[in-house]
């Protein structure tokens, strides 16, 4: 009995199964950056609400947004700007700095204001997915998208405002 060794595949077999692979890689990775852009907006969503109910615990115990309790509430206004840590201020705690730093992790920009007193705060933070919309928080109990920003602006301070609260 004869065995015939000719059998397998031809080069260009071999070539449009690999080109068909790489079309298909191509597209799963595409979609999984999209995915991921999404997974990191989330992730502000998230950190921003647990900023927000840090804020409430503090407000529970000194009747303003200080950073500390038995501190005078006296604190200046925050301008709408990069977040400071101000002692005195909302900013100025560890738990809320924590969940800013979070935000930031992500590889965006956020933007914080409050008032003098410290009697309402509001933070913003720009998508990953989307550089034109922001996520923002205020101490009235907003949670919403902010849609007025400029393609590649440097901060999302156009989603606070000087009152401490989210622009309309």
């Amino acid at each position: 009995m004869k065995m015939n060794f000719k059998r397998g595949f031809t080069l260009i077999e071999l070539l449009v199964v690999v080109a068909i692979i790489g079309i298909l890689a191509s597209v799963v990775l595409a979609s999984l950056n999209t995915a991921r852009s999404k997974g990191s907006d989330a992730a502000i969503k998230a950190n921003l609400a647990n900023m927000r109910a840090q804020a409430e615990i503090i407000y529970a115990d000194a009747n303003c947004y200080s950073s500390a309790a038995g501190v005078a509430c006296a604190a200046a206004a925050v301008a709408p700007a990069a977040c400071p840590s101000t002692a005195g201020t909302v900013f100025g705690n560890t738990q809320v700095q924590a969940a800013i730093a979070g935000v930031l992790a992500q590889g965006v920009t956020a933007a914080c204001s409050s008032t003098a007193n410290q009697t309402s705060w509001a933070i913003a933070a720009k998508y990953k997915s989307d550089d034109t919309k922001a996520w923002c928080v205020d101490s009235s109990g907003k949670s919403k998208e902010a849609t007025t920003l400029a393609a590649g602006q440097g901060g999302a301070t156009a989603a606070v405002l000087a009152t401490g609260l989210c622009a309309q």
